[in-house]
């Protein structure tokens, strides 16, 4: 379930929108509730909103073009478009000093080095965790105040305005969620191992739902670390945040990496066979082993279970799949898996069916595309 900054900048809003309402004609407040809608989506600039919900919405279009559009643009463009994007974010800060998530975007444009970037995230970590729980504690603080308390009933709650006040103090810790769940990929990334894991668990204690995914980064981790006992206890852990019944494609590569690395092939090749059978094309997925850029915003927003989410989930496992020296320059593991029969044929059937099938709809090569804006070492 990753995080859709659209949806979100459409939250913030609509919580706005009905705490302004007047509360003492319930009849006349659902009225003029039940023109948001329209409102949001042909006259957004005519609603109440802050500068923080101005800076949002500029972070929300600013994703779109650098996670979802920039990746898919042809070279003579990605310069215009990066430009634009960063305008956008120095845009957002200048309008909310505090608009974490453009101060954690520009953090990560701005350091080639994986390293690097890590550690300026993680020396801003405690302002962005004091400033964000201080949010929190203040959308708390008003929602317990019967003046400004609403009873208009939302498509976000369900005529609960309980629940609309727990929203509105869930979303101001969210950027913390963000950060923490970056400092974990970056973690990952550059080998720091625990630190990963730390961060994730950490951010798991904050948000027990996960609603960033930190899970599947933490997989991979234990998976470096050679760690089964801790994948599993996380495994057990996050049991019911899965989307499905079957073993999901983050989780299976950090199992077939650890028995492959203990000479379980067996074990190792029953992993690579419920992926196949668990994902659409996964044959060649497996075998091509594309890698994308990470998403800056947040993970890449995809279904579960679908093809995109294992080209995204082999992709993240980037860090598993190429360890070793091997000829093909895969990786020992990664080489391994590909030259697998079942991933071999698996991949020939995949190719035939895509054939028969016809172009993509987008017309790439990839099926995964732009589609927001409507939506310390061993």
């Amino acid at each position: 379930m990753a995080f859709d900054p659209y949806r979100e900048d459409y939250q913030r809003l609509v919580l706005r929108y009905a705490s302004s309402l007047d509360q003492t004609n319930a009849l006349k407040a659902a009225r003029a509730f039940a023109s948001f809608g329209r409102r949001f989506s042909e006259t957004r600039d005519s609603l109440p909103q802050s500068d923080s919900d101005r800076a949002f919405n500029l972070v929300a279009q600013a994703t779109n073009l650098i996670d979802y559009t920039l990746p898919f643009a042809p070279d003579e463009k990605l310069e215009g478009i990066a430009g634009e994007a960063e305008h956008l974010l120095n845009e957002a800060l200048e309008l909310d000093p505090d608009c974490y998530d453009a101060r954690r975007m520009l953090t990560i444009g701005a350091h080639a080095s994986f390293d690097e970037c890590y550690h300026a995230l993680l020396q801003g970590l405690e302002e962005v965790r004091q400033g964000c729980e201080g949010r929190r504690d203040a959308a708390t603080e008003r929602a317990l105040d019967p003046a400004t308390q609403t009873t208009a009933a939302t498509p976000l709650t369900s005529g609960d305005a309980r629940d609309a006040a727990d929203l509105a103090a869930s979303m101001e810790l969210w950027p913390l969620e963000r950060w923490l769940a970056t400092l974990a990929s970056k973690a990952l990334i550059c080998g720091r191992y625990r630190a990963c894991v730390t961060h994730s668990l950490q951010l798991l204690d904050l948000d027990p739902e996960d609603l960033p995914d930190v899970r599947l980064t933490c997989a991979l981790a234990y998976a470096k670390l050679e760690d089964d006992q801790g994948l599993e206890a996380l495994a057990r852990r996050c049991s019911d945040l899965s989307d499905g019944k079957a073993e999901d494609a983050w989780l299976a590569l950090s199992r077939m990496a650890i028995a492959f690395k203990r000479g379980d092939l067996d074990g190792a090749k029953a992993h690579v066979r419920g992926l196949i059978k668990t994902y659409p094309f996964a044959g060649m997925t497996l075998s091509r082993q594309d890698e994308l850029p990470d998403g800056v915003f947040s993970r890449l927003d995809v279904d579960p279970f679908g093809e995109d989410e294992l080209i995204l989930a082999v992709s993240e496992a980037t860090v598993v799949l190429q360890e070793g020296r091997d000829p093909s320059e895969r990786g020992t593991l990664g080489s391994w898996m590909a030259k697998l029969p079942e991933v071999v044929d698996a991949a020939r059937n995949d190719e035939q069916s895509d054939r028969d099938a016809g172009p993509r709809p987008d017309g790439g090569t990839s099926p995964i595309g732009p589609t927001a804006g409507g939506g310390e070492g061993k």
